[in-house]
């Protein structure tokens, strides 16, 4: 998974409003819920295709109501903590394949991004009792098939309960804190695989196989947990960075019947491998399973034998920079399997046999799919989700596995997202753009054809109109030969003949994307604050963002940071010929990547920026982990240079402008190594820099007061840096300024 941004919420604002627009947006109103979006539930889509299921709270107690899809009418409460003794409340619930059992997760906490322990209960609709999982918090708890047990992981082992006998069955035994751990990821797997069960049980439930993971050479990383004690405590875990040894993974079987566990044993010959998917096919005896070298350039889709423990292998893919990994493999009734890939330059859809031949690219085009929904088998059409209406807008599709018949079930453009009922009969899809707040309307999934309206944000919309609010103008500009994305936020008393300072925003890793025709997230408000008080900002996506094709994703493979930053100064040296940009304040920052990119930008384009600020930067690609930077730079015994000259920390004699440095010291993900070694670099550099640190915070820096804070803190030094109140905002460039370049 990629580093990722600061969580949104959602917003922008619709222009036809802005004469109405009085009051200005304040940075305790954003953070106070007060732009807060209606949103719809996550809800289940029951078997029958025609009703769905959502968790609704009422009155301290947990419920799952049952809806129907066509009149969105509640038809019954199946759950209601109140009528269940051991449990006060439950914070989310999983049903068996038949829906005659419910998980309910209670007193879950987290361990990292997705990773979280918890106690859990199975509720038996037919005769309303509930067993306890486990005495003790467990994780990934996961029904059979026939949802007659469950399979768990505890204390890094295993286990398999029994819900009609109550019998509980250890499947692994030599699980050990940092050392083994069986069927749950380790850290770099969660975070960059993007997954945390790592069992599947097989079609029949008599099998699970699972991923063991030894990570005793492994290099542990702590942290230090101040809280509230006298003394400080430690998180010590194992973290492997660039270059450094991950885990040893092996793929097993376990057999129920026999009670015994299986090595798997492929006849290739893997060294220092990954396993990012294992999915077991149609057949209750045929596993499937992706084996990735550790450059990521090649794909293997294995079909093994879940009685021999040998494997096939049907699908290799390779690629001169990376292969990515998907959730988007799909097993048809004849165990032929959909797949996507970036192969023709562009990620579309394959269908291939069994044994791996190809039947056809179902999808094909100078667009990219960018999530598939799956398969109707009754009517041999794939529903998904594309840029084929340009690459900051998304629509939904549906088309024929033979390739033919595609058909729009979207209308608006903007960012359309499904979610489609059981029997593909439905769905909800949820529209935004950057003058339309999210609604969620009932389509038919033939026709795409509005059922009927279902939650829409009218509400928030008439609030804002009450606002100073400005239009997000989407535009194009030309950078190093490329037509890049970009939008742009003017005051909304703009004046094209005085001069502002400029603001841009960025994140740019590889194939992410910021520029997107959607009703977008928390920092859109504090954008139109700003905006409110003088300033134009600007994000641009520059080369190695997303969406656009494999060549202009990979062209920075190797070198990280260093196009991305050329797009960036170089966007901003043209921005900063237009007449009414103050071309001596211009600032630019950014959170994660983001943050490691406005370093970058303020060292290296030191004539151009004359501020920046960076939130939990990466300062140097060697303090970050295996399967992220590796992906991208190959190992720093391998690419010194890559690693090298394009991170911040090797730049810092550069700096001339004002900077200011932000981490959070709990992040568990880009370390406060980052920052101090960043620190320690200026120190000796002898440049003056500002900083902050916030006490065992993560890599989202939230929690109680903290993002007011941390949002006031960026705000104050923009303030200060850029010069909102410079008397050179409110007069014309001179002419000599404005033929500039």
């Amino acid at each position: 998974m990629r580093l990722y941004r600061s969580i949104s919420i959602l917003f922008c604002f619709v222009s036809t409003l802005v004469l109405a627009q009085n009051q200005e947006i304040t940075l305790e109103e954003i953070w106070s819920g007060t732009f807060r979006t209606e949103r719809m539930a996550a809800l289940h889509s029951m078997n029958n295709g025609k009703q769905y299921s959502v968790l609704n709270f009422e009155n301290r107690a947990s419920k799952i109501d049952i809806y129907d899809y066509e009149t969105l009418s509640k038809v019954k409460t199946l759950v209601n903590s109140v009528n269940i003794d051991d449990i006060t409340y439950f914070t989310d619930y999983t049903f068996s394949d038949d829906e005659s059992k419910v998980l309910l997760a209670t007193n879950v906490e987290s361990i990292f991004r997705r990773s979280t322990l918890g106690k859990y209960y199975v509720y038996d609709t037919t005769n309303m009792n509930t067993i306890l999982v486990a005495e003790q918090k467990v994780q990934e708890p996961t029904f059979s098939p026939d949802g007659s047990k469950i399979a768990y992981g505890l204390n890094n082992n295993l286990y398999v309960k029994d819900l009609v006998s109550g019998q509980t069955r250890q499947i692994t035994f030599d699980g050990e804190k940092n050392t083994i751990i069986n069927g749950i990821t380790d850290w770099v797997y969660e975070e960059e695989f993007s997954f945390v069960r790592a069992f599947e049980w097989n079609k029949d439930g008599s099998k699970i196989a699972y991923i063991r993971f030894d990570e005793t050479n492994v290099p542990e990383f702590s942290m230090d947990v101040y809280g509230q004690q006298l003394y400080q405590t430690q998180t010590v875990f194992k973290y492997p960075k660039a270059g450094e040894s991950n885990s040893v993974v092996s793929l097993h079987i376990y057999d129920l019947n026999s009670d015994s566990s299986n090595a798997v044993k492929l006849n290739k010959a893997y060294q220092d491998f990954y396993i990012p998917r294992i999915q077991w096919t149609k057949d209750a005896n045929v596993l499937s399973a992706q084996y990735m070298n550790r450059h990521q350039n090649e794909l293997d889709l294995w079909m093994i034998n879940a009685q021999t423990h040998k494997g096939e292998l049907v699908l290799a893919e390779t690629d001169k920079a990376y292969v990515d990994v998907t959730f988007n493999l799909t097993f048809l009734k004849d165990n032929s399997f959909i797949w996507t890939s970036e192969a023709d330059g562009w990620n579309h859809i394959y269908h291939y046999t069994k044994s791996g031949k190809l039947i056809n690219q179902v999808t094909n085009g100078d667009w990219e799919v960018t999530d598939y929904y799956g398969y109707n088998e009754k009517t041999k059409r794939i529903f998904y989700q594309s840029t084929e209406d340009g690459s900051i807008n998304r629509s939904v599709y549906s088309i024929g596995l033979n390739g033919k018949n595609k058909k729009r079930l979207t209308k608006n453009t903007g960012t359309n997202s499904a979610a489609f009922s059981a029997d593909f009969t439905y769905f909800i899809n949820t529209y935004s753009s950057a003058t339309n707040p999210p609604e969620y309307t009932l389509n038919n999934s033939t026709s795409g054809d509005v059922v009927k309206s279902i939650k829409d944000n009218d509400q928030l919309a008439k609030k804002l109109s009450n606002y100073k609010t400005s239009q997000k103008e989407f535009s194009t500009i030309n950078v190093n030969g490329n037509d890049l994305n970009m939008w742009m936020i003017k005051p909304a008393n703009f004046d094209e003949t005085k001069t502002y300072p400029l603001f841009m925003y960025q994140y740019s890793g590889p194939g992410s994307q910021e520029v997107t025709n959607s009703w977008n997230g928390v920092n859109d408000y504090w954008f139109q604050h700003l905006a409110q008080q003088g300033y134009i900002v600007v994000c641009i996506d520059g080369r190695g963002t997303g969406f656009k094709g494999a060549e202009f994703k990979k062209v920075t493979q190797n070198e990280l940071g260093k196009y991305e930053v050329e797009d960036q100064i170089a966007a901003a040296k043209l921005l900063a010929k237009r007449s009414y940009i103050d071309e001596n304040n211009i600032g630019i920052w950014g959170w994660s990547y983001g943050g490691f990119m406005s370093s970058n930008a303020l060292f290296k384009g030191n004539d151009t920026f004359s501020m920046a600020i960076a939130v939990a930067p990466v300062t140097s690609w060697r303090f970050y982990d295996t399967i992220y930077t590796e992906r991208y730079l190959a190992t720093p015994q391998e690419n010194p240079n890559g690693y090298d000259e394009n991170s911040p920390i090797n730049h810092v004699s550069k700096l001339k402008g004002d900077f200011l440095l932000i981490h959070g010291s709990g992040d568990d993900n880009v370390h406060l190594q980052n920052t101090m070694r960043m620190v320690e670099a200026l120190i000796q550099a002898d440049k003056q820099f500002e900083w902050m640190i916030y006490p065992d915070k993560n890599h989202s820096i939230y929690g109680g007061n903290t993002r007011l804070h941390l949002y006031k803190k960026m705000t104050n030094f923009i303030h200060e840096t850029l010069g909102k109140e410079r008397e050179e905002t409110e007069t014309p460039k001179s002419e000599n300024a404005k033929i500039k370049g």
